[in-house]
């Protein structure tokens, strides 16, 4: 048996990996920019993940939701003061798509609507009801095709208010990644955000807050979207929540009120998860990551705003777009090879950093390097 429809973007296997660093078959160390997808948030084995992890497989690794998990009321409690959202209620499931699917099929239980607003350049992820949010055709299956979800400009105010004027009793939800990942590093503007908010308050439909790339720290604040002074109803995550270990959930605010069975996963929420979402937030309060994020953030941007050959810089925090012109599309690729450091793309000539939230200035001061010297060839 072959593997299916696997084209890794790098020739290389990883084999060793520690803070932010990995090592390769080969044993050559790379800089990790990228953290596997914006997934590895406190960096590769941490010690206290590490520990978390195998003190709770000593005890007891899985058993399903037929029984109490109290990590899971751990893990909801720290969740929900972390990101200040105490009384709100999480659901746990297994991945970003995952959160996405729960997240739109609530808001439709929560109204009894099918319409559901994207945007231009949305990734939600790889499940029906997600996919069918994403704006990529390639990888929507006829399956997925539906004229329930109609995609708008992205910032554009008056669209929105156009959509909400011609079938706002029809809208089910409204979902939006305060920061468009695949999209190109992408800031949903404070004014929009404001009015996605305001139109769903009149019209009563579900604002959903994709946070899987963009949240659990990676901005400087714990939901990006948090920037804009509102709050949504439902907040999906994922990627940095386990570090690794496959969990994702939904934040859900307290006008919902579930009736049992309406939402269910097998996996979601096992013990090894939660131990691992755990540690993650144990680790990220107590070293004030989301600060460190903020900081590192800021110095990247501002001497990235120095350097002539980018077109454009994009993002904040730890989620940093760089445009280059068409001449720099290779870049990625030289940075990877030659000077090992791992970085992301949103399109051949857009890098996009994705790295731990604990890097440090001489992280940044080693990625910065590497780009003079490529870009002032």
């Amino acid at each position: 048996m072959k593997l299916f429809d696997v084209y890794p973007l790098n020739n290389i296997e990883i084999v060793k990996a520690q803070n932010s660093s990995v090592w390769d078959a080969d044993g050559n160390k790379y800089l990790d920019l990228y953290g596997g997808h914006a997934v590895i948030s406190i960096g590769h084995t941490h010690p206290h993940y590490v520990r978390r992890l195998t003190e709770q497989l000593n005890k007891v690794g899985f058993y399903s939701n037929s029984v109490i998990i109290s990590q899971q009321i751990e893990l909801a409690e720290k969740l929900g003061n972390l990101s200040a959202k105490p009384d709100f209620q999480l659901f746990l499931c297994n991945s970003g798509a995952e959160a996405n699917e729960n997240a739109l099929k609530l808001a439709s239980f929560y109204n009894k609507r099918k319409k559901i607003i994207a945007f231009k350049g949305a990734f939600h992820g790889r499940t029906s009801l997600a996919v069918s949010a994403t704006d990529n055709p390639k990888i929507i299956a006829p399956v997925n095709e539906t004229d329930n979800v109609t995609f708008l400009p992205f910032n554009d105010e008056q669209a929105l208010d156009n959509a909400f004027k011609s079938f706002g009793n029809e809208i089910s939800s409204v979902i939006i990644e305060g920061i468009q990942g695949v999209g190109g590093i992408r800031e949903a503007s404070k004014g929009f955000l404001q009015k996605i908010r305001s139109l769903c308050d009149r019209y009563d439909a579900v604002y959903i807050a994709d946070s899987v790339q963009c949240g659990y720290g990676r901005t400087g604040q714990f939901y990006s979207h948090d920037y804009a002074g509102v709050e949504a109803d439902i907040y999906s995550m994922a990627k940095g929540m386990g570090n690794g270990f496959p969990i994702g959930g939904i934040s859900i605010s307290p006008k919902f009120k579930p009736w049992y069975g309406e939402l269910g996963t097998t996996f979601g929420g096992n013990h090894l998860a939660c131990a691992a979402a755990l540690a993650v937030l144990e680790v990220m309060e107590k070293d004030d990551l989301m600060k460190n994020a903020e900081k590192i953030g800021d110095y990247l941007i501002k001497e990235l705003k120095q350097i002539p050959q980018i077109t454009e810089i994009r993002g904040r925090g730890l989620m940093i777009g760089i445009e280059l012109s068409e001449e720099y599309a290779n870049v990625k690729k030289d940075l990877l090879f030659k000077h090992r450091i791992f970085t992301g793309e949103a399109k051949p000539n857009v890098i996009r950093l994705l790295p731990a939230l604990n890097i440090t200035k001489e992280h940044a001061d080693q990625f910065l390097t590497a780009l003079k010297a490529e870009l002032n060839k």
